[in-house]
């Protein structure tokens, strides 16, 4: 009788120490994605020699439009945008292995900056990921973590000067929708202190993917002012 009671104490001791699971939220499953994804440009890491893998990149990528998602209607543009850009190069990965494959082809054919190309929709995604991560350090350098305020310095910085009138206007006149504080982090289950974690993780972690695509176009004397 005394052994039982004994076991019974120990599964008891086994269930109160048991580490809870950890809950995946949009932005921690993007902010993962991320995170392996640079690990792969680190020296120590080896890495195909042609360059970042194309297939690694589209994989990552799909997982943001759920942010342009949350941000409704502002950035409903941004949204239709990047999904079909990350759509054609996820088509495009089925016969390329690298962003660099990506280029090289385009360069060849002078296609680069032609519209559709997948050197420009490269470019655009890249533009996504940046606007992002331009959100993100808006909203959390403010201390009323404001996202209209964040949003509007974000994509006049990020997207803007690449616009044209017509999109700018809607844009800026959609940032009157975009929700509150409180509602942004229902969408994202996340809590005050969880989503500055995962944002600062996600400002971290894209921003050598975004700087490993500029050196890419800057190498080929493609310029950035597109």
């Amino acid at each position: 009788m005394e052994e039982e009671e004994e076991e019974g104490d120990t599964f008891e001791d086994a269930v109160c120490t048991k580490t809870p699971a950890r809950v995946n939220t949009p932005l921690s499953v993007i902010t993962e994605a991320f995170e392996n994804l640079a690990d792969l440009l680190k020296p120590d890491i080896s890495t195909d020699e042609d360059g970042l893998s194309l297939d690694a990149f589209c994989s990552a990528c799909t997982h943001v439009s759920i942010l342009f998602s949350c941000l409704g209607f502002a950035f409903k543009f941004a949204e239709m945008e990047y999904i079909s850009k990350v759509k054609d190069l996820v088509e495009a990965s089925k016969t390329l292995d690298t962003l660099q494959n990506i280029l090289d082809l385009d360069v060849e054919k002078e296609t680069v900056k032609t519209p559709g190309s997948r050197s420009r929709n490269l470019r655009r995604v890249r533009q996504g990921l940046d606007l992002i991560r331009a959100i993100f350090e808006q909203f959390l350098m403010t201390d009323e973590y404001s996202l209209k305020h964040a949003a509007t310095t974000a994509y006049t910085e990020v997207c803007a000067p690449f616009h044209t009138w017509a999109v700018r206007t809607a844009v800026y006149a959609g940032m009157y929708t975009l929700p509150t504080r409180d509602q942004l982090l229902l969408r994202l289950n996340e809590t005050d202190q969880s989503v500055e974690k995962n944002m600062r993780r996600y400002m971290e972690a894209s921003q050598p993917i975004i700087e490993y695509i500029d050196k890419l176009y800057i190498e080929r004397n493609i310029k950035l002012d597109w």
